[in-house]
């Protein structure tokens, strides 16, 4: 690597190539990081294509640098204020019920038992 490339700086670089996972980005003449799908920008992003175009000039900051392996990870998307999110909608609508106050219907466990019990011997289910 020609330059020395420092994490967290913003450099400007043109789009040398784009793949389906990311474009590559010309820092100067003899190097090149990638901006990985993920970092194009805020949200989802299906084809890089209907972002960049090579030859285009773009803002990026430096994620990571491997000397070693020669290899320096770039972001479009940090160099951008993230959207604000919009307030969540309260999805579930109201239902029109009217629920009238009353207490008809609703029998305890131990009332049903009885009526259970009395409605078996007359249907003879239990044997005695």
């Amino acid at each position: 690597m020609t330059e020395k490339y420092e994490v967290g700086s913003v450099v400007t670089g043109k789009v040398a190539g784009i793949q389906p996972y990311g474009a590559f980005i010309a820092l100067d003449e003899k190097t090149q990081g990638l901006v990985h799908i993920s970092e194009i920008k805020h949200g989802f992003v299906k084809d890089i294509n209907e972002h960049l175009k090579t030859g285009d000039e773009v803002e990026v900051k430096i994620l990571s640098v491997d000397e070693e392996k020669g290899k320096i990870s770039l972001s479009i998307r940090a160099t951008e204020e993230a959207p604000k999110a919009a307030p969540k909608q309260n999805r579930r609508r109201p239902a029109n019920v009217t629920v009238e106050d009353t207490t008809e219907g609703f029998n305890t466990l131990k009332d049903k038992l009885q009526e259970w019990i009395a409605q078996s011997e007359s249907d003879n289910y239990i044997k005695k």
